[in-house]
């Protein structure tokens, strides 16, 4: 039986949930170097000693960060590959999970692309294990699609992946609406996982 939670209870969650969102938009505006945990904490309205009633630190809580948005791939991914049974539709579909994320949370891709040396030595084996998971998800996805070997499959997600992440916060065309981006990203992504090695030009 589950204990409910209490008031007091969510009230931590909450303020847990709103460092964790103030961390992630500070590491990737300033760099893990370049903020304090004065400075998460004021982006929530506690002090800098507070914030240890959540977390042990800073290095806590930018582990915490990067922990939750691999598992929120690994989640959001797995519930697509369960929901669709069709081959082409479920790997449409888990591009489109994939590039909906990264325009939305580009910040935190960011801090992942960047600071991820700075994890302790678990966080960033969770964190990798996590990521692995992943890619695997998308490669036993492709495999029906892609007459060609698991690490080449493995090697198209990973390309895959640097176009849709990479595209969001190095892109700051004002003529692209979010939608076009999106639609862009998507074709591009299926192009580049299904493409034909044949139709690549000769060096």
């Amino acid at each position: 039986m589950t204990t409910p939670l209490t008031a007091r209870d969510r009230a931590k969650a909450e303020r847990s949930d709103a460092l964790l969102t103030a961390a992630a938009r500070l590491f990737a505006e300033r760099g893990y170097s370049g903020v304090s945990l004065e400075d998460i904490g004021a982006a929530v309205g506690v002090s800098g000693p507070a914030v240890y009633r959540h977390f042990t630190g800073k290095q806590a809580l930018l582990g915490a960060v990067l922990v939750r948005v691999s598992e929120l791939l690994i989640r959001g991914g797995a519930d697509v590959v369960a929901n669709l049974a069709d081959a082409e539709e479920r790997m449409l579909a888990l591009i489109d999970f994939h590039v909906d994320f990264a325009l939305r949370q580009a910040h935190v891709i960011r801090v992942q692309d960047r600071d991820i040396a700075h994890l302790s030595d678990a966080d960033r084996a969770e964190v990798r294990r996590l990521q692995r998971n992943y890619i695997d998800l998308w490669v036993a996805s492709l495999a029906p699609l892609l007459d060609a070997p698991t690490a080449e499959a493995r090697l198209r997600v990973q390309a895959c992946f640097g176009l849709i992440n990479s595209t969001p916060h190095s892109t700051r065309s004002a003529s692209r609406t979010k939608a076009s981006t999106a639609a862009l990203l998507n074709a591009m992504a299926y192009a580049a996982l299904t493409a034909a090695a044949s139709d690549a030009p000769k060096p």
